[in-house]
């Protein structure tokens, strides 16, 4: 009789044991779950950074004297001959990227990086090269339904004077310092501010 208590004592044990585990794993699965769903949205920049003030667009530039060029938005560091861009980084969000140049649709919009697992940044080449005077576009993507995280996924993260460096192929790098970030809807998009 203790033989067979004994057998039935460690079989509900190691039901017991079974269920708690199962119970833990289901427990673990769901964690799991909610913070895979958590980060398919990306960071989003703070609230009322569409509302700072814009930049001055380069039609706002005051003329300089007789022979000079017009006084525009003031620049801090030298301004840098053309050159095409290679590779993006950018160390407070983890981004470090090729780059390649993008041109325009047949529709005459801009194109854009292609949706692929191996996302990477662009550069519109009929915009400056990073580093030349007025506004260089550098373009990628946040994410898509089919492949996840895009290379600029926590682009939203970013934080005035974190800093965005793109080396280029003349061997010099161009580094910038965030102002700001702004999130806009596609039908109210600042064109004129952003393409100059």
């Amino acid at each position: 009789m203790i033989r067979s208590n004994r057998s039935v004592g460690t079989r509900r044990g190691r039901q017991y044991a079974a269920a708690t585990g199962a119970v833990l794993a289901l427990a673990g699965l769901t964690a799991l779950v909610v913070g895979v769903q958590a980060q398919r949205d990306p960071p989003r920049p703070p609230a009322g950074a569409a509302a700072s003030p814009s930049i001055p667009a380069a039609s706002t530039a005051t003329p300089g004297p007789t022979g000079s060029p017009p006084k525009g938005p003031a620049t801090r560091g030298p301004i840098l001959p053309p050159s095409v861009p290679l590779r993006v980084d950018i160390p407070a969000i983890e981004v470090s990227s090729e780059m390649r140049p993008l041109g325009l649709n047949p529709d005459h919009t801009v194109q854009v990086p292609p949706l692929t697992r191996d996302s990477w940044a662009g550069w519109y080449r009929y915009s400056p090269t990073p580093g030349q005077l007025g506004p260089s576009i550098v373009l990628g993507h946040i994410d898509s339904a089919k492949y996840g995280p895009g290379v600029f996924f926590k682009l939203g993260a970013l934080r005035p004077h974190d800093t965005v460096s793109i080396a280029r192929a003349d061997r010099t790098v161009a580094v910038f310092s965030v102002d700001r970030v702004a999130e806009y809807p596609k039908d109210h998009f600042p064109t004129l501010e952003v393409y100059g």
